[in-house]
C-alpha cells in the first residue's frame, strides 16, 4: 500500500455508457500518463453534446472535439495547463460555447460553478461536486441520463497510479475529506482525467484513502527518524520511484508536512524543515 502505486485503484470499468465517448490528448507523459482525456457527453443523437476538459492547445486534438458538434458547453475539472491550454481555441472552434469552471479565469461567457450551482440540459443531469485537494479549484461532476450514472473525477482520482496533492494550491486534508465524499459514490463509473475508466468511484477512493493514510504515516517515520527537510523526506520514502518524478513527490510531500503541522503533530521550524 505505501509503495508505488502505477496500476488502477479500481476493476477497470467494462465498457463506456454508449452516450459516452474519450477523446486522449496526444500529450503522455509521467503525469499525464497516455495524455489527457477530454469526455465527450450526448444524450441522445443530434443532441448538444458536453465537452467535459479540452486538455492541450494542441490543433489536431481540438480539430477532433470540434468536431463533435453541436456542443451545448464546456466543462472544467480544474485549472492545470494540461486540461485547460485549448479552452480558447475550442471556444473560438465552437462558435462561442459557453465554458464554465469554479475559477472565473478559465470560464468564457459563463458564471464560475459554485456550491449551489445547478446543471441539466439536453437529455443530461448534471451535479458538480467539489472535490478540493488536487487543487483548490478541483470538482467532480456527476452526470445522470435516464437510470445511467458516471462521475468525472479529473486529476482527483486517475485511471491508474496515484495523483498527487499540488502544495501550497493544493491541500491534504482538503484532499481526504474529498476522497470520503467520493466513496459515497458506490458501483458508479469514475471518468478520470487521465488514464482508463474504472468501474467504481468508491473503490478507487477507499484505495487512495487508505494509501495517502500509508503515506504519512511513512512521514511521520522519516521525522521521527530525524529526517529534516522535504527533499530528504522524498529520498527517503519514494525510493522506489523514479527521481524524474521526485519534483512532483515533492508537492506531495509538503502537503502532508502541513498537513501534520497543522494537527500540532510536529513543529517545522524545530528540526529545520523546509515549508514555505
Amino acid at each position: 500500500m505505501t509503495g508505488h502505486v502505477t496500476t488502477p485503484a479500481a476493476a477497470l470499468a467494462d465498457r463506456l455508457p454508449d452516450w459516452v465517448t474519450l477523446l486522449r490528448a496526444p500529450n503522455p507523459g509521467p503525469m499525464t500518463l497516455e495524455g489527457t482525456n477530454t469526455w465527450v457527453l450526448r444524450a441522445e443523437p443530434g443532441a448538444p453534446a458536453l465537452i467535459i476538459d479540452p486538455g492541450p492547445d494542441d490543433a489536431g486534438h481540438l480539430a477532433r472535439i470540434a468536431a463533435h458538434t453541436p456542443v451545448g458547453g464546456v466543462l472544467i475539472t480544474h485549472g492545470h495547463g494540461d486540461h485547460t491550454e485549448g479552452v480558447d481555441t475550442l471556444a473560438g472552434l465552437l462558435g462561442g460555447a459557453p465554458v464554465r469552471a469554479v475559477d472565473a479565469a478559465y470560464c468564457r461567457d459563463a458564471e464560475p460553478i459554485t456550491a449551489a450551482t445547478r446543471l441539466a440540459g439536453h437529455g443530461l443531469d448534471i451535479t458538480p461536486v467539489a472535490v478540493p485537494g488536487h487543487t483548490a479549484d478541483s470538482v467532480a461532476y456527476l452526470v445522470r441520463r435516464g437510470d445511467e450514472q458516471v462521475i468525472l473525477t479529473g486529476d482527483t482520482i486517475l485511471g491508474r497510479g496515484t495523483t498527487v496533492v499540488a502544495y501550497p494550491d493544493g491541500n491534504l486534508g482538503a484532499y481526504l475529506e474529498s476522497l470520503e465524499l467520493l466513496g459515497a459514490y458506490q458501483g458508479i463509473t469514475a471518468l478520470p482525467g487521465h488514464g482508463p475508466a474504472l468501474a467504481d468511484c468508491a473503490v478507487a477512493a477507499g484505495f487512495y484513502l487508505a494509501h495517502r493514510r500509508a503515506r504519512l504515516d511513512q512521514v511521520r517515520a522519516a521525522l521521527a527518524a530525524g529526517i529534516s527537510t522535504a527533499p530528504e523526506v522524498v529520498a527517503h520514502i519514494y525510493a522506489d520511484v523514479d527521481p524524474s518524478l521526485w519534483p512532483a513527490a515533492t508537492w506531495s510531500v509538503r502537503a502532508q508536512l502541513a498537513y501534520l503541522a497543522q494537527r500540532r503533530e510536529f513543529d517545522p521550524g524545530a528540526g529545520g524543515l523546509d515549508l514555505p
